[in-house]
């Protein structure tokens, strides 16, 4: 895969709290320079970084529920609804993790699909964050199924802020449940080309780095 193709994978990413605003500017210059899929940061850098990548061909996301998953529905509803208001094209949501360990697939479904209904009506996407770090296999399988059902347009891992990141296995397992048709991300701790190639391989169709430079230079 050429540098160019596979910068089209990356969302580049910098979700520190203490990031500055000239951090912002230069992550956006970064992803403009290589065109790369997208800029992913905090609500609260929306608005600067659709204004800084305006005409770049490169799309402004967002995280919602971030990094918890533990606000209620209707605060994530109006999380994805301002941050499409101010601009932003992808929101990546994290699901509520106890429902999951919990097994409640009606819970997963409900707050899942009132924020892909909000996205949507704004013509966003929306990737679903299920922290696989925390769950067994089968609530993998139960949250990827419900976001399928909820109408979500991506499943993502992890949020890069909890126990652990993306892995083959997971990429893997997440691709198998979901099916063709629904994006995988694969985000946390994916900071070499080979990792983005490998996780490519076992069915991610979008990688979420902080590292995405150093993986497009690498020959």
């Amino acid at each position: 895969m050429d540098t160019a193709e596979l910068a089209k994978y990356i969302d580049h990413t910098l979700l520190k709290p203490q990031a500055s605003r000239e951090d912002i500017l230069a992550l956006c210059a970064e992803a403009a320079e290589a065109q790369v899929k997208s800029v992913c940061v905090n609500p609260v850098w929306v608005t600067t970084v659709a204004e800084a990548l305006a005409g770049s061909g490169v799309l402004t996301c967002t995280v919602i529920g971030f990094p918890l998953g533990a606000t209620t529905t209707a605060a994530k509803v109006g999380e994805t609804r301002d941050a499409v208001a101010h601009g932003a094209h992808e929101v990546d949501m994290v699901i509520d993790i106890a429902a999951a360990l919990a097994g409640d697939r009606e819970a997963l479904v409900e707050d899942i699909r009132a924020v892909a209904e909000a996205a949507h009506e704004g013509g966003a996407i929306l990737k679903v964050i299920i922290e696989t770090c925390l769950l067994d296999d089968a609530a993998k399988e139960l949250a990827c199924g419900a976001a399928v059902a909820a109408g979500a347009d991506f499943v993502k891992t992890s949020t890069g802020f909890s126990t652990g990141g993306a892995t083959v296995a997971d990429v893997a397992l997440m691709r198998r449940v979901v099916g063709p048709e629904v994006g995988v991300k694969a985000s946390g701790g994916v900071r070499t080309r080979q990792d983005a190639l490998d996780m490519i391989a076992a069915g991610a169709t979008r990688i979420g780095a902080s590292s995405a430079l150093a993986i497009l230079k690498a020959s």
